[in-house]
């Protein structure tokens, strides 16, 4: 009857079920009756399993023991005494040696098997390909680490402190300490297909492993056309030889693999998002880990937590494809040159253009690096186009007011019809719309429109994206009239129009990627508003023009202010606090912009984290302006300090038109209160003077076009009556690159 018995049946205790004869043990073999009597007075059936189980044929060879019960396995010893359940303090009759059993079986690969096959736990398992779908075995998961983890494993157990040539040394010296050469089953996957193999070798030199197919085969495709001869055809021609990075190792209960795993993760990883074709080239006096893993990792997780614009993703994975390309033709173009005895005039052509095409992959690489350092990200402004555009006016001429109020009450209508529709204020008749949503009335404003935005909490889950000229007016004080930002995105509000205003205000930012107000196109007026931040203040980008007044910015992550080159800027009467940095004067690194022009009027900048004011400008300006004195003699330095002093007179006397304004001040108000003004207007004079002498050296040196209209303007326009207080760094510094 014990033969009869269907696979997976729960046997009931001999308590609840009445005595069968003919399940009684049998007579045990006289080797194995030392101890207590082999009988199991609960599941008296199991017992025959045991006769006939061949004893260990290798004195230091013991299978497992296995238990249908307790779901656990016991290493053995000789069998002679049965194992014993330590816990309870009683033999454990029940266990059976178990045979060894192919991992396509033991990961439950087959779901139509025969139930009535007989249970003979001596007998192997036949491995037939069942009829009915045949599911995968469980791979380990191992593509969600976390940043730490990832670093970690690349500093202390991978790379260390290796070189950009001895990178692929190190990770082979790893996984030949963490990968068994055989004997493990994995999972070949690839965009097309996915297939159950073993693996019989591995070559670590070229990181690849030798395998062969799981029998009977697993297999899926998402082609049709794709089949299994296919696969087996292209296996073929990779001589069995698969790259670790496309294996994934297939699970067991035992967690033995689990390791094997990570460390195949961790190359895969690398290799696939961390090294690039180039590195190997790269100077050998740095340390690869700390000059290209960990930047390259950050900026991966920083992706991954949508902490970069998606706009400059889309740039970095563009300038990734540019650089592969170029690589690619430089490789073929000086393989083409080695072979090449000729001193040919095609060769000389050929060395020129090769010269071009790594000046080129120079140049894409210093972008690249300048998008995955997390500072240079930072300071360094990129460039931005916005697809949405303008309506223009209605053809009729008519200009709508857009009336935004979550619930419109009786009082509420009086006084705005008194105050903002009453005969003196609208002259000729205008078409009222009310809206319950922010953003539904912003999409239906054209040229002129004007929304008033009524008292209320406003929750918005999407960008506030304005491309005509309109007015957003909040009915009453700022704290009364709150916009609040949530879910994923790049930005709050985007300006694009050629004259935007917006007034009465509290903007609350959540989750935005670049800031809580971007100006792109236009001229953009902000007054009486409030801005709370999270990541970036304002950004006012290239070409673009803010006119900011009595508003109050805090809380940024990043800048307050983002003032790009080529741009206009005015603030007047602002409290910009509690912010990374106050204000950022960005740059370009490769591109010349006119240098933005800066007005700052009786603003309060104080308790940010680092500066008050951050100028981002190159290094070349500053050795210039340290070495010009050591180039010329004595004779010529009074000569150049008086065409100098004659060139930068505008500035000083800006600088003592300043100083005579702020004589009412005591000495202790003087530092406390103008020390920023002067610190600016000093950095902006010592440029001036020695503009001259830079322009003709930068032409000399051929850096860049030495031009007039950039070297000749100035950049802070109007500083007066600027408060610059407890800022931790100070109250205004450069950046140098």
């Amino acid at each position: 009857m014990a033969d009869d018995l269907p696979a997976g049946v729960v046997l009931e205790s001999k308590a609840m079920v009445p005595a069968r004869p003919d399940l009684a043990a049998e007579v045990e073999p006289a080797s194995w009756k030392e101890g207590p009597p082999f009988g199991n007075p609960l599941f008296p059936h199991l017992s025959p399993g045991l006769e006939g189980a061949p004893p260990p044929t290798h004195p230091l060879v013991y299978p497992p023991w296995h238990s249908p019960t307790l779901e656990h396995q016991t290493p053995s010893g000789p069998r002679v005494v049965p194992p014993t359940d330590f816990q309870q303090g009683h033999p454990l009759p029940h266990m059976w040696l178990k045979p060894w059993t192919p991992p396509c079986v033991l990961f439950g690969l087959f779901q139509d098997v025969d139930p009535c096959n007989d249970v003979n736990p001596g007998a192997t398992v036949k491995t037939l390909l069942p009829e009915g779908k045949i599911l995968f075995p469980q791979i380990i998961q191992t593509n969600e680490l976390l940043f730490y983890e990832r670093f970690r494993a690349y500093q202390d157990y991978i790379l260390a402190d290796c070189k950009a040539s001895e990178v692929k040394e190190f990770t082979v010296s790893f996984l030949e300490k963490v990968l068994e050469p055989s004997g493990w089953w994995a999972v070949w996957h690839t965009n097309v297909f996915k297939v159950l193999v073993e693996v019989t070798n591995v070559d670590f030199s070229s990181l690849k492993a030798v395998v062969r197919l799981a029998e009977p085969c697993v297999y899926e495709s998402k082609l049709s056309t794709f089949t299994l001869a296919n696969v087996k055809e292209l296996l073929d021609l990779k001589e069995f030889h698969l790259p670790l990075q496309e294996l994934w190792v297939v699970s067991d209960d035992s967690r033995e693999f689990h390791q094997m795993a990570l460390a195949i993760e961790h190359v895969r990883f690398f290799y696939k998002n961390i090294w690039r074709s180039w590195d190997e080239e790269e100077e050998d006096e740095y340390d690869y880990f700390v000059r290209c893993v960990e930047p390259r990792l950050r900026l991966y997780y920083d992706i991954l937590e949508d902490r970069v614009p998606s706009g400059l993703i889309v740039d970095y994975h563009n300038l990734l494809s540019q650089c592969e390309e170029s690589y690619r033709k430089f490789l073929n173009l000086r393989s083409s040159l080695s072979n090449c005895n000729s001193d040919s005039e095609q060769e000389n052509i050929s060395m020129v253009e090769g010269l071009n095409l790594y000046s080129e992959i120079e140049q894409l690489k210093q972008k690249l690096k300048l998008i995955e350092n997390p500072l240079l990200r930072y300071v360094f402004g990129y460039q931005k186009n916005s697809n949405i555009q303008a309506k223009g006016t209605r053809q009729n001429g008519q200009k709508v007011i857009h009336v935004v109020s979550s619930t419109m009450k009786t009082g509420l209508l009086r006084s705005l019809f008194r105050d903002r529709f009453c005969e003196e204020s609208c002259k000729e008749e205008t078409e009222i719309q009310f809206h319950s949503d922010l953003l539904s009335a912003i999409n239906a404003c054209y040229n002129g429109d004007t929304v008033i935005i009524c008292p209320g909490h406003y929750v918005v889950h999407g960008t506030c994206s304005i491309a005509d000229s309109i007015e957003l007016e909040g009915y009453g004080l700022p704290d009364d009239i709150v916009i609040e930002k949530r879910g994923k995105g790049d930005t709050f509000v985007d300006c694009m129009g050629m004259d935007v205003k917006i007034s009465g205000i509290k903007f609350i930012q959540h989750d935005s990627v670049e800031g809580i107000l971007i100006i792109h196109h236009g001229k953009t007026t902000l007054e009486n508003c409030v801005l709370q931040c999270e990541t970036t203040g304002v950004t006012v980008r290239t070409s673009a023009e803010l006119f900011m007044k009595n508003s109050d910015v805090y809380g940024a992550k990043g800048a307050g202010i983002e003032i790009y080159p080529g741009s206009k800027c005015t603030l007047t009467d602002n409290g910009i606090h509690h912010c990374k940095e106050g204000i950022l004067i960005k740059d370009f690194l490769d591109e010349h912009y006119d240098i933005p022009k800066i007005s700052m009027i009786n603003n309060i900048i104080h308790n940010n984290e680092g500066y008050g004011v951050v100028l981002v400008k190159p290094t070349i300006f500053c050795e210039l302006q340290e070495n010009a004195e050591d180039e010329i003699n004595d004779n010529m330095v009074q000569k150049n300090k008086e065409a100098d002093v004659t060139e930068g007179l505008d500035l000083e006397e800006m600088l003592q038109c300043v100083t005579s304004k702020m004589e009412p001040y005591t000495t202790a108000d003087f530092n406390e209160q103008a020390k920023g003004n002067c610190e600016i207007i000093n950095e902006l004079l010592a440029i001036s003077m020695q503009k001259g002498r830079m322009k003709k050296r930068l032409s000399e040196l051929g850096i860049i076009q030495a031009d007039d209209n950039i070297m000749s303007q100035e950049m802070f326009i109007e500083i007066m009556g600027n408060q610059f207080k407890w800022n931790g760094k100070g109250s205004f510094g450069t950046f140098l690159y």
